[in-house]
């Protein structure tokens, strides 16, 4: 019984040693040295202070910048912490709403969504990720489409030329990847930055 015992322990020091800290010290070692910026979590500074993520939105509410799409994420209720309250882009709680396309819960949301945006005058045109969440309830990005819809409410706020503000979006739209892979998208917080640097 020793016999077997010793060889299995020894394994199983080895493998954890091998695949519990070599392997993941060794990866995490080449991703600082061959992409630390992405490894870091895609951080965006601003004036020495980080101030988000490349790769997790957040909710712009002033009519003064470009606004990501609705978030299905939430928080717990300050008033009663056993309870759940909608909390837009919070990280630590990433979700969908996952409501089906038959459910009434859905519909009235997204109708909802139409009529504010219509009623705030962001937009003229509802692009889909204007009222729909996205999976994970952090996308950083929304289409050219909905962001240039958002163009002439963004320069009335800010008394900026349209032309301008579309130079923006322009700028900011990222392409399809290997020019074939997803959808062209722009990202939010990289756009309302550039807003503010605009001049």
């Amino acid at each position: 019984m020793l016999s077997q015992l010793r060889p299995a322990i020894v394994m199983i020091a080895l493998f954890s040693a091998l695949t519990g800290l070599a392997y993941p010290l060794a990866i995490t070692g080449i991703a600082q040295l061959v992409m630390s910026g992405k490894a870091n979590g895609s951080l965006i500074e601003r004036d020495g202070k980080i101030i988000g993520s490349n790769l997790i939105g957040q909710n712009f509410a002033s009519d003064r910048y470009f606004h990501g799409r609705p978030s299905a994420t939430t928080g717990p209720d300050p008033a009663d912490p056993s309870k759940s309250v909608d909390a837009p882009y919070n990280a630590s709680n990433s979700m969908g709403s996952n409501l089906g396309p038959t459910s009434k819960k859905l519909v009235d949301r997204v109708n909802a969504s139409i009529e504010s945006e219509f009623a705030a005058g962001r937009i003229d045109v509802v692009a889909a990720d204007a009222v729909t969440t996205s999976a994970s309830g952090l996308d950083p990005h929304i289409s050219p489409q909905y962001a240039l819809a958002q163009v002439p409410s963004v320069a009335k706020a800010r008394n900026l030329p349209e032309q301008n503000v579309r130079f923006l979006v322009e700028e900011n739209t990222e392409a399809r990847v290997a020019g074939v892979i997803g959808e062209p998208r722009v990202n939010v917080l990289q756009l309302n930055l550039a807003l503010d640097g605009f001049r």
